[in-house]
């Protein structure tokens, strides 16, 4: 397509549903998986392993929970300070820009302060496990700010955190322990980061990708100027970014019935104007409450247009957000009882 090409919301929804795999599910390797889709959020532990159900074909949470214990696959604090599981690969790259800006941006403390608790917290951890209770004993350092000592430094979850059962309180590692790496320039992690971002979630405006992140534009400026991004325009007239070869469908292609998580972050990947490609503005307020939930949804045609729930007995529930015809139903049936029969393997 050329420079500046108009993009349709239907076609920037099938570009968004190519590329985290849910026109059609792959025979993908779970870490491979990870890597095309950029992040997977993690709040809920069943949440990544079902994010990996509706993408990938045959898909087992053993996989997940292999590739968790090989260190192939990390759960860690990361973009927006949320938890999120990402590929170790990429992991040591997203820190050093989401971390560091993190640490930039806690109010009342210099960055000399912040990078000498930054090598205190990193030792603390390199030797033995720690928690977040532990973490806290700098925060006196850092005027309060409790929440943000876990930005201080790459800190990977050590299992059993991530897995389908978990719901304690984290043990945590220094990334360098865990992974044998160190962390590399901040450059090399704001093109990373670009990349993946883009590759997953594009095309996108520049305020999606730092949204998403939870960076500035600074951190990534240069990346983005660079004149390899292609250049499109959404029906508002907004720029958006893109690789150069991101997959872009007809806005006619089929879509089938997919089940996202809690927290899926396709529906997080940008700022609210743009989530239209995905989640109508009329149910936003619906899906993502004001506390910070997200619903567990279902796309119908590509779109958000019921959201489920599974209760403690394996009873799929759905409600419907929208009028949905006998043959939407009957499709969503079709693949709540392969969700259920995943819940019950």
């Amino acid at each position: 397509m050329p420079e500046g090409q108009v993009l349709t919301l239907r076609e920037l929804n099938r570009a968004l549903l190519a590329r985290q795999l849910l026109l059609e599910r792959r025979a993908l390797g779970v870490q491979q998986a990870v890597e095309r889709i950029c992040a997977i959020q993690a709040q809920w532990p069943q949440s990544p392993y079902i994010a990996l159900w509706t993408r990938l074909t045959n898909f087992k949470k053993e996989q997940l929970t292999r590739a968790l214990t090989q260190h192939r696959v990390v759960k860690a604090q990361l973009f927006r300070i949320t938890l999120h599981m990402t590929s170790a690969r990429d992991y040591p790259y997203f820190a050093t820009v989401v971390l560091l800006a993190a640490r930039d941006a806690t109010p009342g403390v210099p960055k000399e302060k912040m990078d000498e608790l930054a090598r205190r917290a990193r030792e603390f951890a390199s030797t033995r496990t720690v928690t977040h209770e532990d973490l806290h004993v700098f925060a006196d350092e850092m005027r309060g700010f409790r929440w943000r000592t876990r930005m201080l430094t790459p800190l990977v979850h050590v299992l059993p955190s991530g897995t389908w059962d978990f719901y304690g309180s984290p043990q945590l590692r220094a990334m360098e322990a865990v992974l044998g790496v160190e962390v590399p320039p901040r450059d090399a992690g704001a093109e990373r980061l670009v990349h993946r971002y883009l590759s997953a979630f594009g095309p996108a405006t520049q305020a999606d990708l730092v949204r998403f992140a939870g960076v500035r534009v600074g951190d990534v400026r240069a990346v983005l100027e660079r004149d390899k991004l292609r250049r499109f325009r959404d029906e508002r007239g907004r720029v958006l970014l893109d690789v150069p070869r991101g997959p872009l469908p007809d806005g006619d292609t089929p879509a089938p019935v997919r089940f996202l998580p809690k927290w899926d972050s396709s529906l997080l990947a940008y700022s609210a104007p743009e989530r239209t490609r995905i989640l109508p503005d009329e149910l936003r307020s619906t899906v993502i409450r004001k506390n910070g939930d997200v619903l567990p949804t279902v796309l119908v045609d590509g779109f958000v247009s019921a959201s489920w729930d599974l209760g403690t007995k394996r009873d799929l529930t759905i409600t419907p957000l929208r009028r949905l015809t006998k043959q939407e139903r009957a499709a969503i049936d079709e693949e709540g009882e392969r969700l259920v029969e995943f819940f019950r393997s």
